[in-house]
């Protein structure tokens, strides 16, 4: 009985002491709430919506048929059209598109021969899980015997001018046989090496995890034994100190991009088709701006074990939402709308797009501009945090 007493009264401190640390209660509730929400709800192995864009150089019947069943697919969607095949390569170059569709000029002469693949995908190769979805698309097959009688097709394909190709041209119906609509390419990694897709990504995976939990560790530390309180009565302001407690670890995160980069290189082949400069400077933003969550996290832990709980309730949704494990187009609207707030969501395009497709900064800088806006509303949240707990 007297152990049992024993044992009553150690539980009941610990149940205590949790009740106490509030940080820590409210880990034990938040994170299997956001794993059931974010696995069951925003991750979507099946992949729609990716965003598309068409290339109409037919401008037929058969054309305008193609795209509507394309649309049905629910597999893209179709967010806008383009000129020529360039501008769809230069649309997959900078990541507003995953997929281009060209219908070529004699697309409704082919299809009335019954040639296979008349049409063409361009499909950006540096997400697998893209062009695995893609390769569904191309499979798609042309009904037979459907026909197009009244067609305005010969009006308006180059190909046929005379009147008597037009008379001809009234009545036209597709081959008796199935036709597959697409033939793919695909570009930037054309034999869907993982690993080419997966280092960009590992990239900014890495730097998240890594620099979240240096700074938040680092304050810390500083409040543990107690020389965080010397400071604050030293002349030295609050934004400096936090200025300080960064710029160590803006270099050590550019090491890590150096380490990474040349094991990616050595060991697994990573292409490097753009431009280290433009790399180092998206990754010097991209790292400030996961500094001053650390920050962040350090205002709320009181000891190390907390800002490693912390850091982990960060990194979790970063990892999952920002597209790269899974693609970001095809996870549900309010998952984009979370996505998007997060730092490795948009460092994630960047790298990909200047690694494997040869984009400059100028044409992925889109991206620069929530990482500014994630910074200032960081900072601003650190030094009132800061400066509300240690007043």
């Amino acid at each position: 009985m007297n152990s049992l007493r024993r044992l009553f009264a150690i539980m009941q401190k610990e149940f205590r002491q949790l009740k106490r640390d509030r940080v820590s209660f409210a880990m034990i509730l938040m994170i299997p709430l956001i794993q059931l929400t974010i696995f069951g709800y925003a991750i979507n192995t099946d992949v729609r919506n990716l965003r598309a864009a068409v290339s109409d150089e037919s401008r037929s019947e058969f054309s305008r048929d193609l795209i509507a069943m394309v649309r049905q697919t629910q597999v893209v969607n179709i967010i806008g059209f383009a000129s020529g095949p360039r501008e769809l390569e230069q649309g997959i170059k900078e990541g507003r598109i995953s997929v281009g569709v060209v219908i070529p000029a004699d697309y409704a002469r082919r299809v009335a021969r019954g040639e296979e693949r008349p049409a063409q995908l361009l499909v950006d190769g540096s997400d697998p899980i893209v062009g695995n979805a893609a390769a569904q698309l191309a499979q798609l097959q042309l009904p037979p015997g459907k026909s197009l009688a009244g067609s305005r097709t010969a009006e308006r394909d180059e190909r046929f001018q005379s009147a008597a190709s037009v008379i001809a041209m009234a009545t036209v119906q597709y081959p008796l046989h199935p036709i597959t609509a697409f033939e793919i390419r695909l570009d930037y990694n054309p034999e869907r090496i993982s690993a080419i897709s997966i280092v960009p990504g590992l990239l900014g995976v890495i730097l998240t995890m890594t620099m979240v939990l240096f700074t938040a560790v680092a304050i810390v530390r500083e409040r543990e034994r107690g020389t965080l309180e010397m400071l604050i009565t030293t002349p030295v302001k609050t934004f400096e100190l936090m200025v300080g407690k960064i710029v160590p670890c803006i270099g050590v995160g550019l090491v890590q991009i150096t380490i990474i980069l040349g094991l990616g290189v050595l060991l697994f082949r990573v292409p490097i088709r753009g431009s280290l400069v433009d790399l180092y400077l998206a990754g010097l933003a991209f790292v400030v701006a996961n500094l001053t969550m650390g920050l962040l996290n350090s205002t709320f832990a009181k000891n190390q074990f907390q800002a490693m709980q912390l850091t982990f309730f960060f990194f979790l949704p970063s990892i999952l939402l920002s597209g790269f494990m899974f693609p970001f187009d095809g996870m549900p609207q309010a998952a984009q709308w979370l996505g998007e707030l997060l730092p490795l969501t948009h460092f994630n395009r960047m790298s990909r797009g200047i690694l494997l497709r040869g984009a400059t900064l100028a044409e992925v800088g889109r991206d620069l501009w929530p990482l500014a806006a994630f910074f200032c509303v960081m900072m601003t949240a650190v030094m009132l945090r800061f400066r509300k707990r240690l007043d």
